[in-house]
């Protein structure tokens, strides 16, 4: 983990035992940017919100799957409801599907953190837009947990365009890929669904990385580093 949330990662609101949980997060060494894309552990995310704004809107779910060893770990995804004081908008709802029962009666915020913590460990993280997903999700260890998260972070919607710029011009959207490859996913708008529909189209990319000479996790978040430049 970062040397700057180790410093201020303490929060006089922890329990002990919860704490101990986020000094234990925090003593794991750094992701190996070294390894081997096919022996990299990949935690996909996707996260539900009240709204777009990234100042005001709040976290409300985290949707998480890995990819170790070139495949996807169906059986071992990651979703939680945070607990909100007050439940998001009608409309809000309808387009993540997080019913205001569901929202008040979610798990405790601190304790729902923790747990991604835990699932995350030192893996990097992937995400489509992914600044959305990593504000968010920042803001809210900043707020519960008096940290935010020093793990890589890789964003396909430029990984993507880097390594097929055949399709750069006209695809934008997520969807926009996932209906390229043929990707299915039924549950649009639920975390975990999407996270899962982001591993299957990490899994394509990767197979590409592989065969363009991009076999280590630091060549990958160069091309994206590369790539987010072009776009300017």
């Amino acid at each position: 983990m970062s040397w700057l949330a180790r410093l201020f990662g303490k929060s006089s609101q922890l329990s002990i035992v919860q704490q101990t949980s986020l000094d234990a997060f925090q003593a794991l060494p750094d992701c190996n940017v070294n390894t081997l894309l096919g022996m990299q552990r990949f935690v996909v995310v996707d996260v539900e919100t009240t709204g777009l704004n990234l100042f005001s809107d709040r976290l409300i779910a985290i949707g998480a799957v890995t990819v170790t060893g070139g495949l996807l770990q169906v059986g071992q995804g990651f979703e939680v409801v945070l607990q909100q004081d007050s439940p998001s908008s009608a409309e809000n709802i309808l387009i993540h599907g997080i019913d205001g029962t569901t929202q008040t009666t979610g798990k405790n915020p601190v304790e729902a953190l923790l747990k991604f913590l835990a699932f995350l460990g030192n893996s990097s993280l992937v995400a489509y837009h992914a600044s959305f997903d990593r504000t968010m999700i920042d803001r809210a260890t900043k707020k519960h947990l008096g940290m935010t998260i020093g793990n890589p972070w890789i964003d396909l919607a430029f990984v993507a365009p880097a390594l097929y710029p055949e399709h750069a011009a006209d695809h934008h959207a997520l969807d926009d890929w996932t209906t390229a490859f043929s990707i299915v996913n039924p549950h649009r708008h639920n975390a975990a669904a999407d996270a899962c529909a982001t591993a299957q189209l990490l899994l394509v990319l990767l197979a590409r990385a592989h065969d363009n000479g991009v076999i280590q996790l630091r060549d990958l978040l160069q091309m994206e580093k590369d790539q987010r430049w072009l776009a300017r």
